[in-house]
């Protein structure tokens, strides 16, 4: 037994030793009033026997409860109590109760402690009943109805208090439950039951001074009562359990067999109440054991004796058609315990589940072994089991991505010399040997943070992290070398091995394989130089010198958000009114200023950043939308999409998650498409652009008329808007081919109902120009130049003329833009589909 459950048993018998003790004291003060007041009559004596009668049955009729080995039940000693009370001097039933209790014990052969606990307790309910009759007076036995209720109600409702009060730490004490979870535990059924008991003294009171004789229809009625509490009680106790029962099969739901079977025994622990849970697997010969508490008490291969002596209940963990067993649980009493039916039923299938979840941990766990072992060989040089070349660049670009690392990362690549004579010589058999000597040599050599690979053949590299200095590296590779130097034993013959190395520090740009690179160029700048060691320099790496690698710098471009947004509003030509902005994208470079788009947009493309740039691009661009909005501004926001993003089928999930993100109606995205499209791209991009126009995103054909295929993009472009191209705005007034062309183009949107943006407007005569061609929105330098977005909101609410929303003065009054804009443009001439109301 453990040093807790002795404790436990020691405490338990110290508050039942008082408990007897408080009741002698009663006990005695209640025989010394009836010696000076005995019975005198033939009815006293009656009425004395029949409440020890109705007491002693009050007790055998009972709901039972178990809680782990030790049974409990739900009495009506209390009812009998308070009745007695209504019937007899209150010191004669005290001696009753006493009695009663002490035979219903008897009959119902309860061991020696609860006996004593049950004859104590009742005895302090009845004193403590009596005491209060004492300060009632003359006001009790009550004889109004009224008074009745009250009176009896109160005498009731402390002799409840005490029965609970006293009954309960009890029974947390031999349970091992923590004495506030027992009196919160099964609350409102002890007092649905209060209640009835209740009633059913008041009722037994009046029945009894009617008409004496009417006793007889109590014991039918307290029956039929006890028979449905009874039936409550186990309807609630087998709902819980039910419903614990689903709860834990719930948290079974795990992968890690540890947790799997943690979880098992404290949950078998709590669901069947048991001392000691225990759970035996087949596999690997583990047996895990649990308290009641539901902690591990031992978790270990073999057996060891336990220290639960009592019943014990097996459970064969097995799958449901019985031809899968794992192990078996077993669930230990420290007493005489026999499960019901229902108990069984919810065993077994309690079992059934933890035989599925610990086939599943151990499934996960394979899989797991099997899945690191995979990706411990894709990983890892089979030979010598150092890193190999991908694991090189992983953990170098990785190490090289955390701008916040300690001290300076450099790499040193390492070629053996001559080793081709090794295996024309002796065999490859013999040139694998000086591998794996080489492998184990360096491995010996380098210190825990770096990282040894093999990149193929006789080529190594050691990744140098945490560096204090540059210098250091080149005393690092001097040790690396060196423990080269020692001939091989091979066979009897001692081979010595040489090698070249090549050292490089990490680079600010460039990444992983440009320090791969560099230190690829030292080494054979050391074996032209017939050195042993040769350190990287620039200045003789004729592939760096005065180029600026803008495709190595990206990964840390995008990293460090070294792309930002500018905007370029996009007005009403006649209100001057703002009716969306552009966002263009600019790189401002911290060594080399502002990069112009067409030299990085390019290079992105080729980069493979392509989704991580467009994102970023679009998330500024809908932050700045949304800051707009809450405003007061709703302007739309139009983004440049580049025709490899078309071509990835996951790009439209992606701006879709970026307006939920940013809580944005799609129909505020207007993506601007190039002509640069081929039409044999059409048919990969039209189920992209497609489902972006059915989600509401609109779309537009930006640079329109300058691509030979514009007519034909078109016909199969679902594109809401055209952008007339700045070269024709620009010639407009000088050229009568580019006036042509746009207003072709502005026939062209009225036609199929397009709405066309001219960009590139720079003065008042060309936007006048293009208001009275029927053009009704456009861009350029005369309405404002691309600018941050704070700025333009600042412009926004500041307004031209003091008017905010707007960026020029309009051209007309607003009656005169009204029929101007009816007369030359009609149904083309409406507002734009992304214009504000």
């Amino acid at each position: 037994m453990s040093r807790a459950r002795r404790n436990e048993g020691r405490r338990l018998q110290l508050l039942v030793g008082v408990l007897v003790a408080l009741a002698c004291i009663v006990a005695l003060g209640a025989g010394l009033a009836v010696q000076k007041n005995p019975p005198t009559s033939v009815d006293d004596l009656t009425t004395i026997a029949a409440v020890t009668v109705m007491i002693a049955l009050g007790a055998i009729v009972k709901a039972p409860l178990r809680i782990r080995s030790t049974a409990f039940s739900i009495a009506w000693v209390e009812t009998a109590i308070v009745v007695g009370l209504a019937l007899a001097p209150p010191p004669r039933v005290i001696i009753a109760t006493g009695v009663g209790i002490a035979c219903a014990s008897f009959l119902t052969r309860l061991s020696a402690i609860k006996t004593a606990f049950g004859i104590a307790k009742h005895t302090l309910v009845a004193g403590g009943a009596t005491a209060l009759i004492l300060l009632l007076g003359d006001r009790w036995p009550p004889q109004e109805f009224w008074n009745v209720i009250v009176v009896l109600g109160a005498v009731y409702l402390v002799a409840a208090l005490l029965d609970d009060l006293l009954a309960q730490p009890v029974i947390a004490l031999a349970a091992g439950n923590k004495i506030s979870r027992q009196f919160t535990s099964g609350l409102d059924l002890r007092l649905a039951g209060f209640g009835v008991r209740f009633v059913v003294a008041v009722c037994t009171v009046f029945i009894i001074r009617a008409d004496s004789r009417l006793l007889l229809a109590v014991p039918p009625l307290v029956l039929s009562l006890h028979l449905a509490y009874s039936a409550r009680i186990r309807g609630r106790t087998e709902q819980q359990a039910w419903q614990r029962l689903a709860r834990a099969t719930d948290a079974l739901n795990v992968v890690d067999l540890d947790k799997v079977l943690t979880t098992a025994v404290t949950q078998a622990a709590e669901l069947f109440s048991a001392d000691e849970v225990e759970i035996e697997l087949r596999d690997g010969d583990r047996r895990v054991r649990g308290d009641a508490a539901g902690a591990i008490t031992y978790d270990q291969p073999g057996d060891r004796p336990t220290t639960v002596d009592g019943t014990v209940v097996p459970a064969p963990l097995e799958g449901h058609d019985r031809t899968i067993d794992v192990g078996v649980l077993r669930l230990r009493f420290r007493g005489p315990v026999q499960l019901s039916e229902r108990e069984r039923y919810t065993l077994r299938t309690f079992a059934s589940a933890l035989c599925t979840a610990v086939r599943n941990a151990q499934a996960y766990a394979e899989l797991a072994r099997v899945a690191e072992d995979h990706a411990h060989a894709a990983s890892h040089d089979a030979l010598t089991g150092l890193a190999n070349r991908r694991h090189l660049l992983e953990q170098g670009t990785q190490q090289l991505s955390a701008r916040h690392a300690e001290g300076v990362t450099a790499l040193v690549l390492i070629d053996l010399n001559h080793f081709k004579e090794i295996n024309d010589t002796l065999g490859h058999a013999a040139g694998d040997q000086v591998l794996v000597r080489v492998a184990e040599r360096l491995r010996g050599a380098a210190q825990a943070n770096d990282l040894v690979a093999r990149l193929g053949g006789d080529e190594f590299a050691v990744l140098l992290r945490g560096l204090p200095a540059p210098a250091v590296a080149a005393h690092r590779a001097e040790g690396l070398l060196a423990a080269l130097h020692e001939p091989v034993d091979l066979d009897g013959m001692r081979i010595s091995v040489e090698a070249s190395g090549g050292i490089a520090v990490a680079p600010a740009s460039g990444g992983m394989p440009e320090l791969l690179r560099r230190a690829d160029v030292a080494m054979y700048q050391a074996k032209r130089a017939g050195q042993r060691i040769s350190t990287y320099a620039p200045t003789r790496d004729t592939a760096d010198v005065g180029r600026l690698t803008l495709g190595g710098e990206l990964p840390r471009a995008v990293a460090d958000h070294e792309f930002t947004v500018n905007f370029q509003p996009i007005v009403d030509l006649g209100t001057g009114e703002i009716t969306s902005a552009e966002a263009l994208a600019r790189w401002h470079h911290p060594t080399h200023g502002l990069i112009d788009p067409l030299r990085f947009l390019e290079a992105v493309e080729r980069s493979g950043l392509l989704p991580a740039f467009a994102e970023a691009i679009l998330d500024q661009a809908l932050i700045a939308a949304k800051t707009w909005q809450d405003a007061g501004f709703d302007v739309p926001i139009a983004v440049n999409v580049s025709p490899r993003s078309l071509l990835d089928a996951r790009f439209p999930g992606s701006v879709l998650a970026r307006l939920r993100a940013h809580d944005l109606p799609p129909d505020r995205l207007v993506l601007e498409l190039t002509e640069t499209l081929t039409l044999s791209q059409l048919d990969v991009v039209d189920r992209v652009l497609n489902r972006l126009r059915d989600e509401g995103v609109r779309l537009a054909l930006d640079d329109f008329g300058t691509g030979y295929s514009s007519l034909s993009l078109l016909s199969r472009i679902p594109v809401h808007e055209l952008k007339i191209d700045r070269s024709f705005v620009t010639a407009m007034e000088t050229s009568a081919e580019a006036a042509a062309v746009i207003r072709s183009t502005l026939d062209l949107g009225r036609s199929l109902d397009l709405a066309v943006v001219a960009e590139g407007v720079e003065s008042e005569p060309q936007r006048r120009a293009l208001w009275e061609l029927g053009c009704a929105a456009g861009q350029g330098h005369l309405f404002a130049r691309p600018m941050p977005a704070g700025t333009l909101l600042a412009a926004l609410q500041r307004g031209s003329g003091g008017k905010p929303g707007t960026l020029a003065p309009p051209l007309h009054d607003a009656g005169a833009v009204i029929r101007l804009g009816r007369r030359a443009t009609g149904r083309g001439r409406e507002r734009l589909p992304h214009q504000p109301a």
